[in-house]
């Protein structure tokens, strides 16, 4: 971790007022917290940009497991990227809910074309990528 610097930010008084509502409600100690994570949050959307970099990154989807065939189906996929898919967690929401999230690490771009692959599957009612980093390059 690189030394710590201190600088100045000039802001519109009414942008301040409502970063420091922002801070109060997401629990922020101080503002330089909240900084420093607008600052990294953008860091890692940035990688994301570079789709041959290894990332990490969880797929929630959310399915009725009584649709014909849709779990054979989402298993043949899972299987055919099994280099990309870490682990899965399946939940049963309710009796015909259910929702399982997936984490994947690899190539940006084989994580999002896994991504579209099942959210696009006939059947899945919602599907969401996060994506986020190894760590590697944040302090």
């Amino acid at each position: 971790m690189g030394q710590t610097i201190r600088f100045g930010v000039s802001l519109d008084s009414d942008l301040l007022e409502k970063f420091d509502t922002l801070c109060e409600e997401r629990c922020y100690q101080t503002r330089s917290e909240a900084i420093r994570d607008l600052i990294r949050n953008t860091l890692v959307q940035k990688e994301w940009e570079d789709l041959d970099r290894e990332m990490v990154g969880t797929l929630t989807l959310v399915y009725d497991h009584h649709q014909s065939d849709l779990a054979q189906r989402m298993t043949e996929i899972q299987h055919s990227v099994m280099d990309v898919i870490i682990t899965s967690l399946h939940i049963h929401l309710d009796h015909h809910n259910c929702m399982e999230v997936l984490i994947l690490r690899g190539p940006g771009q084989e994580i999002k074309n896994t991504a579209d692959r099942l959210i696009s599957t006939k059947g899945i009612k919602h599907g969401q990528l996060t994506l986020t980093t190894t760590g590697e390059d944040l302090t």
